[in-house]
C-alpha cells in the first residue's frame, strides 16, 4: 500500500534552527569588548550556560499553539490525500481479484486508470509538502527569532559570558559532551518567553494526526 507522507518535527526543527541559533552567538562574537565585559573578566572566571535551542523553540506555549493550527489547516489536504490512497488500493485489489475474467483491452484501461491516480497522487503529495514546509519554515523562524532574543536578554540579565547550543541535531554548534544541570537554561528562556508572550499553555491533546511531510532540504 503507498502510504501519506508524514511530518517530522524534530527534522524540520533541526533545519530550520541552524541559523537562527548561530546568529546571537556570531552576533555577540563579533560586538567590540566593552568596559562592563572587560569588568566581569577581571572580576571573575566566564559564566556559561546551555540551552537546547530547538527544544526551547518547540515548548513554549506559541510554538505548540500555531504548529497545532498549522496541523488543522493541512488537516483537509490530508484526508484527500488519504482517500485517493484507499482508491488506488481498492482498484488495485479489484483488478488482481477479477484481472483473469477481463479482456486484455479490459485489464489495460483499469491498470490505466490506477497508474494516472498514482501519478495524481504522487503530483498532490509533493504539491502538499511543498505548501507545509514552506508554513513550517515561516513558523519555525519566526518564533526562533524571538527565542533567541529572548534567550540574550535572560543571558544578559542574569551574567552569562557565553551560551551553548546542546540541541542534539545542531551539528554547527560546539559539541557539547556533559553540562551539569545548574547551568541549562533551556526552561528559563522557556519560561520567559511564554511570559513575555502572554500565550497560555495549549489543552493536553491525546493524538493529533501529522502533515504531510516537508522536505529536509534548505
Amino acid at each position: 500500500m503507498k502510504r501519506v507522507h508524514l511530518v517530522s518535527l524534530s527534522l524540520t526543527l533541526a533545519s530550520a534552527l541552524t541559523v537562527q541559533a548561530q546568529a546571537p552567538a556570531a552576533q555577540h562574537s563579533a560586538a567590540p569588548a566593552t568596559h562592563e565585559a572587560a569588568t566581569h573578566e577581571a572580576a571573575g572566571p566566564a559564566k556559561v550556560g546551555v540551552i537546547e535551542f530547538q527544544a526551547a523553540v518547540a515548548q513554549t506555549n506559541e510554538f505548540q499553539r500555531d504548529f497545532a493550527d498549522l496541523q488543522k489547516k493541512y488537516e483537509p489536504k490530508r484526508e484527500q490525500l488519504k482517500t485517493l490512497n484507499d482508491q488506488i488500493d481498492a482498484l488495485t485489489k479489484q483488478l488482481q481479484a477479477s484481472g483473469s475474467t477481463l479482456s486484455d483491452a479490459d485489464r489495460e484501461s483499469r491498470a490505466r486508470t490506477i497508474d494516472d491516480k498514482k501519478k495524481q497522487l504522487d503530483r498532490d503529495t509533493q504539491d502538499a509538502q511543498g505548501d507545509f514546509q514552506t508554513d513550517m519554515q515561516e513558523l519555525v523562524n519566526r518564533i526562533a527569532s524571538k527565542v533567541g532574543a529572548t534567550m540574550q536578554e535572560y543571558a544578559k540579565l542574569h551574567g552569562y559570558t557565553l551560551v551553548l547550543d546542546a540541541s542534539e541535531q545542531q551539528q554547527q554548534a560546539p559539541t557539547v559532551l556533559y553540562a551539569m544541570d545548574s547551568i541549562d537554561i533551556t526552561k528559563a528562556v522557556i519560561d520567559a518567553y511564554n511570559e513575555k508572550s502572554g500565550v497560555p499553555a495549549p489543552p493536553q491533546q491525546s493524538a493529533t494526526p501529522d502533515a504531510p511531510k516537508p522536505s529536509t532540504s534548505h
